[in-house]
């Protein structure tokens, strides 16, 4: 099976809306080195259509025009796309399906296919969360801007159940960038208040 990965730039307050306002400030090498890694070895780009759009309304045009990003463009353009979409039009970028039927079972299969061994889900909010309520996310990797946003959708829905995870990996860059990459995890044990203030320096221990 494939290993899933999302990966998504975030505010402090947990906006994953991008406003350019508050995202392009803090991209610097350090955060360009995190997105060209976790974009390394990808076999398929699963994406949700607004995200799709976005893409393909800007990289086709960037390789055109030959500039200093032109390649990394042509790499994305040259990267199988699955696009989550109801749309039955022309998505209209070389490389690009839609992915029809359910989400999930149609995830399922394409992590399954052969030569298919690393699925990066970049931005694409709704599927992100379709992915983690069906356990099918490997890894979260976010990129965290020290900015409250204070408008915007966040990745994190109201609803249950809770979404143990588990730190794979902490980086701090210079412009205080914070990257965090998650995988499932298991809340450890099943603590309780009395259970916490045994652990509060100065606690009675008797």
């Amino acid at each position: 099976m494939a290993t899933i990965v999302s990966t998504l730039f975030t505010s402090l307050d947990g906006v994953v809306e991008i406003d350019p306002a508050w995202h392009f400030p803090y991209f610097d090498e350090h955060m360009g080195a995190a997105v060209m890694e976790d974009y390394r070895g990808v076999d398929v780009l699963l994406i949700g259509r607004v995200t799709y759009d976005s893409f393909a309304g800007a990289w086709p045009e960037r390789e055109a025009a030959g500039g200093e990003d032109a390649s990394y463009a042509a790499q994305l353009g040259d990267t199988r796309k699955v696009v989550v979409t109801r749309g039955t039009q022309d998505l209209g970028w070389r490389n690009a399906e839609p992915l029809r039927g359910d989400l999930v079972e149609a995830v399922t299969a394409l992590a399954a296919e052969p030569g298919v061994g690393k699925i990066l889900v970049p931005g694409s909010i709704s599927v992100v969360r379709q992915l983690l309520a069906a356990g099918l996310l490997d890894e979260l990797r976010l990129l965290v801007h020290p900015v409250a946003a204070r408008k915007g959708e966040r990745l994190f829905d109201e609803g249950e159940p809770i979404y143990p995870l588990r730190l794979l990996r902490s980086d701090i860059f210079p412009t205080g960038v914070v990257r965090l990459i998650y995988g499932p995890g298991e809340v450890p044990g099943s603590g309780t208040y009395e259970t916490a203030i045994e652990h509060i320096p100065g606690s009675d221990e008797s």
